[in-house]
């Protein structure tokens, strides 16, 4: 195969577009184990459902693409509360980890299971209203993907200046680096976390929405966003957020340039070569702060 400039610039931007999509799936990961003490399994469901939910609006009901997106966004936000408060807040930073995880598992498949009864097992397809083709010079640049890159631009610097310049966004902070002291301050743990949770969900919504509108969606698409976003997150380093962007962009340019030269099993064998090599020199990851 001959490697020329413009197709190394498809595998390159292919790659942005996909360490995108595992951006936004790491970062609610990220913000619900920061504030919450929880690994949320479900996450990957919840990425599925957000591709769903978006599908219900654009396709059954008939609304604009983008109009849809913000609507899944904000429902699986809410569901992301209702799950917080119901199923989750009783194990917040809880010693035993196991009834969380149990909790977890079940969501997992009871949103498949939804997901199969209301939507069928076939792979469902949204048609994108980015579909056109940006040519410059020999390389052409699909809207679409071009699109997911800037969304996730946006969404990732919104994030980081809620977290840094506003009252909520040090709250999370807080609750994340010391539980106690936030609490004795004043801060309202489950308010702040309901918030984190929303906005967790709703960035993997965000994601297996684009991510739907891109290629197809069906009710398992979730384990995969799940197994890359927690690859994410352990490369950048636990507790990271601009580790966990770091990591995002490196994984999604393996995913992209190896695989476009070499095929998708070297790709993902490529992936976990380099995460395996980084954690024996930093246990921590990239940007992990190191224990002892």
């Amino acid at each position: 195969m001959s490697i020329t400039g413009a197709f190394l610039a498809q595998s390159i931007l292919n790659g942005l577009m996909s360490g995108s999509i595992y951006i936004l799936v790491a970062l609610g990961l990220a913000l619900v184990m920061g504030i919450m003490g929880i690994f949320q399994l479900a996450h990957g469901e919840i990425y599925m459902f957000g591709a769903y939910v978006t599908y219900a609006f654009c396709v059954v009901i008939g609304l604009p693409f983008m109009l849809a997106l913000v609507l899944s966004a904000l429902v699986m936000g809410a569901g992301g509360v209702v799950i917080e408060k119901v199923f989750y807040r009783p194990f917040r930073y809880a010693a035993d980890f196991l009834p969380a995880m149990i909790i977890a598992i079940g969501l997992m498949l009871i949103l498949q299971n939804t997901a199969v009864i209301s939507f069928g097992s076939t792979d469902k397809v949204v048609t994108s209203p980015f579909s056109g083709v940006i040519n410059l010079a020999s390389i052409s640049i699909s809207q679409e993907r071009l699109i997911v890159i800037i969304i996730t631009i946006i969404l990732v610097a919104g994030l980081f200046l809620l977290l840094q310049r506003t009252r909520i966004g040090q709250a999370m902070v807080a609750i994340s680096q010391n539980l106690q002291g936030a609490a004795l301050q004043g801060i309202s743990v489950d308010n702040i976390s309901s918030i984190g949770m929303f906005i967790g969900c709703a960035l993997a919504a965000v994601a297996g929405a684009l991510m739907g509108a891109i290629f197809a969606m069906n009710p398992s698409m979730g384990s995969f966003a799940l197994m890359k976003g927690i690859a994410v997150m352990i490369l950048g380093g636990m507790g990271s957020l601009v580790g966990t962007v770091i990591g995002g962009l490196i994984i999604g340019l393996i995913d992209g340039v190896v695989a476009s030269i070499l095929g998708v099993h070297i790709a993902n064998i490529t992936v976990f070569v380099v995460i395996i090599m980084i954690l024996l020199f930093r246990p921590q990851g990239l940007m992990g702060i190191a224990t002892r």
